[in-house]
């Protein structure tokens, strides 16, 4: 399940997608990962996890919120960050979200669709834009 690089093996990072009443949530993290920011609740598949365990444990320690998975949606090498994720679509189970983990994140907000650009200024993966455009308000 690891991914080659320059410097050794890296695990895949397993990201959250997360809509609830027509807005996804994101995460701001406090160190940016190159031009990233803004993004989804994410984190790094640990040994013998399960890529949707991962989304959901990372969503629960980021921003307290339960979540439960949903759907595998794709996986790719991130164009900022050569990383592989892999997108899962999760549905709100129980809770807020807040910054629950505050060395990592510095602020969450749910954004609609026409938001959405603003906080994350890349082009977003096929699988997750299509699955954005069919749930997300204007």
């Amino acid at each position: 399940m690891a991914q080659p690089t320059a410097g050794g093996y890296q695990p895949p990072v397993a990201a959250a997608i997360i809509v609830k009443d027509g807005q996804v949530l994101l995460v701001r993290r406090r160190v940016p990962e190159g031009s990233l920011s803004w993004q989804f609740p994410a984190g790094k598949v640990e040994d013998g996890e399960d890529p949707t365990d991962a989304a959901v444990r990372e969503t629960r320690e980021e921003t307290g919120l339960v979540v439960a998975a949903r759907q595998v949606l794709g996986e790719r090498s991130h164009p900022a960050t050569d990383r592989r994720m892999i997108y899962v679509a999760c549905d709100v189970v129980a809770g807020e979200a807040t910054v629950a983990d505050k060395e990592e994140i510095a602020d969450v907000t749910w954004s609609d669709s026409t938001q959405l650009s603003g906080y994350i200024p890349h082009p977003l993966y096929g699988p997750v834009l299509n699955y954005l455009d069919a749930r997300l308000k204007p």
